[in-house]
């Protein structure tokens, strides 16, 4: 399993933008309203601005303006929803195609997000 990237969501984004790559020194590899992502040495850092993730989302837990989630990577994610079900595990968003690419939400026991994708 690898880390691909993290998802911090923002009340503005062009703020946020501004931090990370002003303050930080993050260069940005996509800017846009609602979404924007940074180049690092590993893991991609995205921004979701909180507002269109709670309009948008498919599961119960809400996307608030300083959460954080980290996304995964697997090669089969059917196999990892299987085991992570069957060993008790949250489901807040089962397997299923987002912008071409599989993607699943669990909640660890403090119910945080965890992404998973497969690819």
């Amino acid at each position: 399993m690898q880390l691909t990237y993290a998802i911090i969501y923002v009340t503005e984004m062009a703020r946020s933008v501004a931090f990370y790559r002003d303050a930080l020194g993050l260069p940005v590899a996509f800017e846009s309203a609602e979404w924007s992502e940074f180049a690092t040495e590993g893991a991609r850092l995205a921004l979701h601005l909180a507002a269109a993730a709670e309009r948008g989302r498919a599961s119960d837990a809400p996307m608030r303006a300083g959460r954080c989630v980290p996304g995964f990577r697997v090669a089969d994610l059917t196999a990892l929803h299987a085991r992570l079900t069957a060993g008790g595990a949250r489901c807040l968003r089962a397997p299923e195609l987002v912008f071409g690419r599989r993607i699943a939400h669990y909640a660890d026991p403090d119910g945080a997000v965890v992404a998973v994708s497969e690819g």
